[in-house]
């Protein structure tokens, strides 16, 4: 039970934190404005942290935060900012797929049916988003790009904490990670973030510290194919925060809605079967 109330809560808090940048950017840059998320969603695990830890294999956990959120989180924030919310978060769902393909290419693992046939359903999804007409004239072709090589770098970071989650106690993996995010960011952005920004980008950080917490509980205390697929569902909860806190400003459609549903749909079939 515990896995499964915190996997939810992983996916509502991600999805939340999508709409909470979006609603925080101003006119400030990506950098600054990620490294404004990061730091207090570092405070938040590294108080976790001080419950309950375990150092000892917390370098791994660091290394893959170069990655993710490191690398990926500026990128992540600057498509928000190109393209929106709701449909960058859709992008960011087909993360389990891209996952697939990096375990499959560089990891052998073995080809399972319902795992293709879950990809191929995710990417229904994604072209649906792509063939999108009357899109909105805020949402650029470069920011769903952008969302696609975010998305790719949370792939490898996905399958790099898969083999390595056993080294460590959630706290420390959550805190080593988000550690490894804010260093990278700090050295994109080259500036402290100011006051306004600290504030604006406020609670999109501590939707993003509590999203990492929750999303290690549930996968160190529960099975892959349990948390996967309820995790898998933060596309669904961005689309429904947006149209709730972004109104008509992001236009959100039937299209957007039909394919984060596509999108969804696969992530639980690779969720239960990989």
């Amino acid at each position: 039970m515990t896995a499964v109330v915190c996997a939810l809560l992983a996916a509502v808090t991600f999805g939340g934190m999508s709409v909470a940048v979006r609603r925080g950017l101003g006119a400030g840059g990506a950098a600054t404005s990620t490294l404004a998320t990061l730091l207090p969603a570092f405070v938040i695990a590294a108080a976790a942290s001080t419950i309950r830890h375990d150092y000892a294999g917390a370098w791994k956990f660091f290394l893959a935060g170069l990655i993710a959120p490191g690398l990926s989180q500026v990128i992540f924030t600057r498509a928000i900012q190109e393209a929106g919310a709701a449909r960058v978060s859709v992008v960011a769902g087909t993360a389990p797929f891209a996952a697939v393909i990096v375990a499959l290419v560089f990891l052998h693992e073995p080809f399972r049916a319902p795992v293709i046939i879950g990809g191929v359903v995710i990417v229904l999804g994604g072209l649906l988003l792509a063939a999108e007409k009357g899109r909105p004239g805020h949402v650029k072709t470069i920011g769903l790009f952008l969302g696609v090589l975010a998305t790719t770098l949370f792939a490898v970071r996905d399958n790099l904490v898969r083999a390595i989650h056993a080294g460590a106690s959630p706290e420390t993996a959550s805190v080593a990670i988000l550690f490894a995010g804010v260093l990278v960011s700090s050295l994109w952005a080259r500036q402290v973030p100011t006051r306004i920004e600290l504030r604006r980008m406020a609670p999109a950080g501590i939707l993003f510290g509590l999203s990492y917490l929750a999303l290690f509980e549930a996968y160190f205390h529960g099975r892959v194919e349990i948390v996967s697929p309820l995790t898998a569902t933060e596309s669904l909860w961005a689309v429904w925060f947006t149209s709730i806190f972004l109104g008509k400003s992001e236009h959100v459609g039937r299209r957007v809605l039909i394919g984060a549903l596509f999108v969804v749909a696969g992530g639980v079939l690779i969720g239960v079967y990989r």
